[in-house]
């Protein structure tokens, strides 16, 4: 057994499976998916510790791979079917695409930075997944292309409400992030019914902001 796989064992044992995530099929992934090949060659060492990971390797906005607890934890959350259309926004380097991907019949990942998208784009074709689509796109923009989704999962913090996100979910779907609207961070599911979308509190944290999802600089005088 290589050190790697050493490694997602202890992730899974010792802060995934006590962070209450008990779907199997996720434990299962990310058992299996090489976390390792989702950050840069420099930071590999890192790659299974308890904390975000900055991947943006002097981009034009700091980019995480988020902690494995926290991504299990929202992608639980969304209760992902086998039968269902997924739309992972701010994918980074594409960790929480891949696992998505093992989990639903259609994965399309999001990028705002080209060079990142390219990066998740590489390590997703080289897992060979077959349903995962990486596009490089504004963030706050979704993808109306293959909307609407089922589920719609943030890689990272809203700080203002994606309104056109909601807008991409069908009837009955569910977007799972973390927001910070208002006061602290807090991770919600939203739910599209009837043209409405009502917001279901899920557990307190704190992980990167989006760019493009801030919430706009307060004028000063």
């Amino acid at each position: 057994m290589s050190d790697f796989s050493i490694a997602r064992q202890k992730m899974v044992d010792g802060q995934v499976r006590p962070s209450d995530v008990t779907d199997n099929r996720i434990i299962d992934a990310m058992l299996a998916i090489p976390r390792e090949a989702f950050v840069p060659d420099a930071q590999r060492s890192l790659a299974y510790l308890d904390l975000d990971i900055d991947v943006s390797e002097g981009g034009p906005a700091k980019r995480f791979l988020l902690r494995p607890a926290v991504t299990a934890k929202i992608v639980q959350a969304a209760d992902i079917r086998e039968t269902d259309n997924v739309l992972v926004v701010g994918c980074a380097t594409g960790y929480m695409a891949a696992i998505a991907a093992r989990l639903a019949r259609r994965v399309t990942a999001t990028e705002c930075d080209s060079a990142l998208a390219v990066k998740a784009k590489t390590a997703l074709g080289a897992l060979a997944p077959g349903n995962v689509t990486v596009k490089t796109a504004r963030i706050a923009d979704g993808d109306s292309v293959d909307a609407p989704f089922d589920v719609i999962l943030l890689n990272g913090t809203a700080e203002v409400a994606p309104e056109k996100l909601y807008h991409q979910l069908k009837e009955g779907g569910r977007l799972v992030g973390t927001f910070a609207l208002a006061g602290p961070q807090r991770a919600m599911v939203v739910t599209s019914s009837h043209g409405d979308f009502g917001h279901r509190s899920l557990f307190d944290t704190a992980i990167p902001v989006l760019p493009g999802l801030e919430r706009p600089a307060a004028f000063v005088f």
